[in-house]
């Protein structure tokens, strides 16, 4: 087991699989504000980092036990970047999760007039398609309907990208004079 003594650390004989507490009291007197701002320049939020460094040091107390003597800055600093990089993973997870709700609000609130004047904008969308040429129609019923990227169009077309790119850029000219000459009718 490993002994804080005057700084440094000390293998005794007891092994509890636990760092004894005034090893890991010692370490974070020694490296919590280096791995504060290691974490914060990670994390870029202050707080998130202060939480991230009280998981780190709770697992050192769970598993300290398994890191070197000489390797215990590295391992704690290890620790806290995988810590940090799990925080971020649930951050993107929970933001793509939101922006996916957003998306997909519940239509059913909406009254029957909103209905009828969205399939109507649907509709009016649907017919503006079929007055582009075709290879502009195919561009833009991959791009909206079908989520593709550009770069796959033109993959699957076997078309250079600049082709596609020009296609969408003047189906969605011609799309909005449609648009605009209704609107001014």
């Amino acid at each position: 087991m490993l002994e804080a003594r005057g700084g440094e650390f000390e293998l005794t004989g007891s092994d509890d699989s636990r760092l004894d507490p005034s090893v890991v009291a010692a370490l974070y007197v020694k490296h919590a504000d280096e791995l504060r701002a290691f974490l914060t320049g990670v994390l870029r939020d202050g707080e998130l980092a202060g939480e991230t460094l009280q998981a780190t040091f709770a697992k050192a107390v769970e598993q300290g036990h398994t890191a070197r003597q000489d390797t215990l800055k590295g391992w704690l600093f290890r620790v806290a970047y995988n810590e940090a990089m799990g925080i971020r993973r649930r951050q993107q997870t929970q933001k793509r999760a939101y922006q996916k709700l957003a998306w997909n609000h519940d239509s059913s609130s909406h009254s029957p007039e909103d209905a009828v004047v969205r399939w109507e904008q649907v509709e009016s969308v649907r017919a503006a398609l079929k007055i582009l040429p075709t290879e502009q129609q195919q561009v833009v019923c991959m791009r909206i309907y079908d989520e593709k990227t550009f770069q796959v169009i033109a993959d699957e077309l076997n078309l250079p990208l600049g082709t596609v790119l020009t296609r969408m850029r003047l189906a969605l000219k011609k799309l909005a004079a449609c648009f605009e000459s209704d609107e001014s009718s």
